[in-house]
């Protein structure tokens, strides 16, 4: 009768405290913590005391947001063995983990401890049992519960799971060795050991440890890689970045802050950042001008420029979208409008379509849309059937080609990769023939001769060649000089009519200035021819 009064006592005192454990203070909200219980039952530790260290593990679970991807919790006890209550994958219900604490029998054997702490490291904490692995950073916390001193060594074992990562908490009860405590704990030992010298103050130690868990220093766990700055916060490590940078995507690594993202930098192409200042970029072939804006572009003259391009099998899809965005650099640096430099763009293969002609879009970034919406053709390469259609319909006035009457150069560019499936020469002399300034860009496996034969006098300044598709952009410069007309063949060409003076006064000027000249050879060619039919006639006389 009297043992059941002494029990009826103790649940009478320890109802008011576990009940104001819980409501003392809000649930404390933690990051991701995996946290172990290392409970002593060995025979020193009395019935009423055991039950008190049942009753502060309850507690500080209901103070404790616990859950698969909070904190999940693990205990084990010792006395001569060790005895896993519940592994850390066991239960993610606080419900459960009570039910199984107050389901616990001691041992009631000898005071292991150095056991305890080794079976801890090397089994409560893996993987296998429920512990989140290194490279997750989650903080690894045991807590050691006892009430005397160890019969084993402690503080090797100890060190051992302190350099793997794990902090401990030794809390020790009543008759707990003090030195054996510190041999275990964690540093800062103010921090990291406890002692409750009686039963009446296990209610105010169990919110003080509460509070302390709550208030986890998430960066002292492993490596949180943070580049600049780790800072513990509830809800785990947080990486922060030095003033005038900015947190990449990976939440660790810093980058210096995109001033362009945060300023009207007014850059025509391309923005910079540099430090604490940027700076404006042109494409490659074209020059940043003096306001440090804008980037220069073919704005004297005009010309209709057709370009054809190269859609066989050869070329290969990935190699295609390349071609594409070749293509759309040299639109870059076009004054693209229906007064300047018109832009056409045929495809050719085993047939020849024509994408866009020459009268249909009036800016740069028309044409510069329509190319990226070009679908790849494959099959075979009819380079001479892609020449004649050029030369009979891309630079017609029905495709949106000038009159000749205005004197608008015409510039043909031809891209490919490989050797023509039929023949070129007779198209390709006629398209040199109608006036067309004719232009040949080779790529791999491209034939020489074919891209001289395409191309006008001389082969050095209209022929160009690129062992890849990789590396086609390195004759971006070139195009530029010869294409643009303030650089090239079209230099001050104004639209006006070519019967004025000043039209003829020109005209002559160019093709007395120009020796290898369309016209000047046509003139030579003629010359020579009249002085042979002389020849003849003066030897039948």
């Amino acid at each position: 009768m009297r043992g059941l009064l002494c029990w009826l006592v103790l649940l009478f005192l320890l109802q008011p405290w576990e009940s104001q454990l819980q409501l003392a203070g809000p649930r404390c909200h933690t990051g991701p913590l995996d946290l172990v219980f290392v409970i002593d039952s060995s025979r020193s530790v009395r019935p009423f005391e055991f039950e008190t260290m049942r009753q502060f593990l309850v507690g500080l679970l209901r103070g404790l947001n616990v859950g698969p991807n909070a904190t999940r919790v693990g205990v084990i006890q010792y006395s001569s063995q060790v005895q896993s209550v519940f592994p850390l994958r066991a239960f993610s219900r606080r419900e459960d983990m009570e039910r199984a604490i107050r389901d616990l029998v001691p041992l009631a054997q000898g005071t292991m401890t150095g056991l305890a702490i080794q079976y801890a490291m090397n089994v409560a904490f893996s993987v296998a049992e429920g512990a989140r692995p290194p490279e997750e950073r989650v903080p690894r916390v045991a807590v050691i519960v006892t009430d005397g001193r160890p019969q084993d060594r402690v503080a090797e074992v100890a060190a051992q799971a302190r350099a793997r990562g794990i902090e401990i908490y030794a809390v020790g009860v009543q008759r707990a060795d003090v030195g054996s405590l510190r041999a275990m704990a964690s540093p800062p030992l103010d921090e990291h050991v406890f002692l409750v010298e009686s039963f009446d103050l296990i209610q105010e130690f169990g919110l003080q440890f509460q509070s302390r868990l709550c208030a986890i220093d998430y960066c002292s766990f492993g490596n949180h890689s943070c580049q600049h700055e780790c800072v513990s916060t509830p809800g785990g490590p947080r990486c922060h970045c030095r003033e005038g940078h900015d947190l990449q995507p990976d939440g660790r690594s810093c980058q210096v802050r995109d001033l362009c993202n945060g300023v009207d930098h007014g850059c025509e192409f391309q923005c910079v950042s540099e430090g604490l200042s940027y700076r404006c970029l042109c494409p490659e072939g074209r020059q940043l001008q003096a306001d440090g804006k804008s980037c220069d572009r073919c704005r004297e003259g005009h010309v209709d420029l057709v370009l054809l391009v190269d859609g066989s099998k050869s070329v290969r899809p990935q190699n295609f979208e390349l071609v594409k965005r070749f293509v759309n650099q040299i639109v870059d640096f076009l004054d693209v409008s229906p007064e300047g430099t018109r832009v056409g763009l045929v495809q050719f293969s085993s047939r020849v379509r024509t994408e866009f002609p020459l009268g249909r879009y009036g800016t740069a970034a028309e044409v510069k849309q329509a190319v990226l919406a070009v679908e790849y053709m494959e099959r075979g390469t009819m380079t001479g059937l892609a020449l004649r259609h050029m030369v009979e319909h891309s630079f017609s006035e029905a495709q949106g080609a000038r009159p000749r009457a205005l004197n608008v150069p015409r510039v043909g560019l031809v891209f490919t990769d490989g050797r023509s499936q039929d023949d070129i020469s007779v198209w390709a002399a006629r398209a040199k023939e109608e006036g067309i300034a004719m232009y040949a860009v080779g790529v791999g496996k491209a034939v020489e001769a074919e891209l001289r034969e395409i191309a006008s006098e001389p082969a050095e300044l209209h022929v160009s060649y690129a062992p890849d598709f990789g590396t086609m952009t390195h004759l971006l410069q070139n195009l530029r000089g010869s294409i643009c007309p303030e650089e090239g063949i079209s230099a001050g060409t104004e639209l006006r009519s070519p019967c004025e003076c000043e039209s003829l006064v020109e005209f002559q000027g160019r093709t007395s200035a120009n020796p290898n000249g369309l016209l000047n050879r046509s003139l030579a060619q003629l010359t020579a021819r009249l002085e042979h039919l002389e020849n003849q006639l003066a030897n039948q006389k």
